[in-house]
């Protein structure tokens, strides 16, 4: 299988403890990713492809999703309701307030960003987006948009909020189409630098 991401954007947000438990399931790998390596550092998780293919060189870097860290809390509908509404007492008196917080604090894994941003490196890539599509129909949050290219046809992908949803490719006129129009500054040509 041969492939190459073109374009995507993630905004994917999922419980870390997710991440973990979904690779420590053993999950089905594209065949050419023999197994991921997971290193955290400080506030970033990083997910790496090792190939199985022996023509990869150890030294050549194989391609990683990212996703940064954070700590959010997480309320139950009873606890929600709490917080939002007024706290009144028995006696008609508004309560003080509470000494222990609501809701549970967790962490939260954040696959944001285009292409640079979420999948690195080139070796592996398209297997390494496949993954990031499983990963993406687990999260109840956030939405993956990708242009791919399997076997010489471009793909479109989108799944948004962990169900996949239609997606087609739109070909437009890009910005340089209209090179008539002189709208921006002309740096090669530009006398003052």
């Amino acid at each position: 299988m041969t492939g190459q991401v073109y374009r995507l954007h993630s905004t994917l947000e999922l419980p870390l403890e997710t991440v973990y438990d979904h690779f420590e399931a053993d999950p089905d790998l594209p065949p050419e990713v023999a197994s991921v390596d997971i290193t955290r550092r400080k506030n970033t998780l990083i997910i790496s492809a090792v190939s199985d293919d022996e023509s990869i060189s150890k030294y050549t870097p194989t391609a990683q999703l990212k996703a940064s860290i954070s700590e959010t809390r997480v309320f139950t509908e009873e606890e929600e309701e709490l917080r939002n509404g007024p706290r009144w007492g028995e006696d008609g008196e508004e309560e003080e307030e509470r000494d222990e917080p609501l809701g549970e604090l967790i962490e939260v894994a954040a696959f944001k960003g285009d292409r640079e941003t979420v999948l690195q490196n080139t070796a592996l890539q398209y297997p390494m987006f496949l993954v990031l599509c499983d990963i993406a129909r687990l999260a109840e949050k956030g939405t993956l948009t990708a242009i791919a290219e399997l076997d010489g046809e471009l793909q479109a992908t989108r799944i948004v909020e962990g169900e996949d949803r239609p997606a087609t490719i739109e070909v437009v006129e890009g910005p340089n189409a209209n090179s008539s129009s002189s709208s921006g500054v002309n740096w090669r040509d530009n006398e003052f630098i």
